[in-house]
């Protein structure tokens, strides 16, 4: 086990950079945070770089770290590192992985275009990951996929499937080429979920929580669905929205 003592030391300087989203991309590193997320990167080891721990925090002993890189640093280190109000000590610095090559297999999809909201998109990533989907395809416009708030709110789901950044118009048309009919959510122009069959291959778009899909993607879809309004709302949670799409799909 490493030691490291000063706020100064260029590493520490290093780890504090991943939580901007420019050094995220320019590395193609991300850092996670809490007992649960380290250990669910432990799950997939080759992602994680090093371990990261204060001094006031024991690693749990059924872990099993290998030969993984850990450093110890005093309380007042890792608190700079933290994102939360209560900081648990304890981080992973790990690699992104996700490519579309690796994607070629993959037959049920999320789609997710321009979601703002690090809750709603972590919620999504992790109900994605619930219901079996094998990929998930973040557009132009959403929230950084490795923002701290998402990695907490997917609770993990990061690495449990591919999920990656990319233009969904592109993804549309290679998937309806392969005949894997792509759903759109939408309120006008568009009918009733369950007026839609169950399917073992499909991808469903999702949308920006106030102005949803985009209209140039719906007019590229399958098909565009909506979930009937019974009480006075206006409309659903788009994380709660995609919950119930992706579970009723899903043959």
């Amino acid at each position: 086990m490493k030691h490291i003592q000063s706020v100064q030391n260029p590493q520490v300087k290093q780890w504090k950079k991943l939580q901007t989203k420019k050094e995220r991309d320019k590395t193609g590193l991300f850092i996670v945070e809490g007992f649960h997320l380290v250990e669910e990167a432990l799950k997939q080891k080759d992602q994680v770089l090093e371990i990261i721990i204060s001094d006031q925090t024991e690693l749990p002993p059924r872990w099993d770290t290998g030969e993984l890189s850990i450093t110890q640093v005093p309380e007042e280190i890792s608190n700079t590192l933290s994102d939360t109000e209560a900081p648990q000590g304890i981080y992973a610095v790990c690699r992104q992985e996700g490519t579309e090559a690796s994607l070629s297999n993959a037959k049920t999809f999320l789609f997710i275009d321009a979601v703002q909201d690090p809750g709603n998109l972590g919620t999504m990533i992790r109900t994605a990951d619930a219901a079996g989907i094998e990929a998930v395809i973040v557009g132009r416009g959403s929230v950084d996929i490795f923002n701290a708030k998402v990695l907490r709110s997917a609770q993990g789901s990061h690495f449990h499937l591919p999920i990656i950044r990319g233009d969904l118009n592109d993804w549309i048309k290679n998937l309806k080429e392969k005949n894997i009919p792509v759903y759109g959510t939408a309120l006008e122009n568009a009918s009733v979920y369950k007026e839609t069959q169950p399917s073992e291959t499909f991808a469903l778009i999702v949308g920006n929580e106030g102005a949803g899909v985009s209209k140039e993607i719906l007019t590229n879809t399958t098909a565009n669905l909506y979930i009937p309004i019974y009480g006075k709302s206006e409309s659903l949670n788009v994380a709660v929205a995609t919950g119930i799409l992706l579970y009723y799909l899903k043959k």
